[in-house]
């Protein structure tokens, strides 16, 4: 019996990130997305990695909303799956949170997550 195919859940922004994103695009003119990759290293195991980008790759999918996009590569997903990407503007300072349910610890800073 075969196995159905394994479907990722979507990754999604919330429009507080998709907001800062605009913000953030608009004073880099030679920029168009945000990209978030998942590297290994951190105090947990992975971390999230942010850089502004002018281009796409091929393994790229592409999250969009309000005007902003996200870029996530093909490997990053596989950590990702399901994830929202939101920004937090509070007490404690301004961020871009990932909340992850592949997750399954993180540290104290937000940044590093173990699966």
């Amino acid at each position: 019996m075969m196995n159905a195919p394994v479907t990722q859940a979507p990754v999604t922004m919330t429009a507080s990130a998709a907001k800062r994103i605009v913000k953030i695009m608009a004073a880099e003119p030679d920029k168009t997305a945000l990209r978030i990759a998942v590297e290994g290293g951190g105090c947990s195991g992975f971390s999230y990695k942010f850089d502004l980008v002018a281009d796409r790759n091929a393994d790229d999918i592409a999250i969009e909303r309000d005007g902003a996009t996200v870029l996530v590569d093909d490997m990053s997903l596989t950590f990702m799956g399901g994830a929202v990407i939101d920004f937090v503007d509070d007490l404690m300072g301004q961020a871009f949170k990932i909340q992850n349910p592949n997750a399954v610890a993180s540290c104290g800073c937000g940044t590093s997550f173990s699966v």
